[in-house]
């Protein structure tokens, strides 16, 4: 299966997040819209174990890569 997120959007998703810092509330708030605009849907819940993976792996674009490959769905 083909990546669902370009680079670019990605980098700009984890801009997004590192101006969050640690509010891991705002952060899933944040990947929900994104996962959103681009034509799928992700659960609150996967959103925030997303938004928690990305804080400790300090927003790599891989490990944001493979959660949100992983958890979002086709709206």
């Amino acid at each position: 299966m083909g990546e669902k997120f370009s680079s670019d959007d990605l980098r700009s998703l984890r801009s997004h997040l590192v101006q969050l810092g640690a509010d891991y509330a705002g952060a899933s708030e944040v990947i929900r819209a994104f996962t959103s605009d681009h034509g799928y849907g992700i659960s609150p819940e996967s959103a925030r174990m997303a938004a928690l993976e990305f804080g400790m792996s300090k927003c790599s674009l891989d490990s944001i890569r493979r959660a949100l490959n992983a958890a979002a769905l086709l709206a």
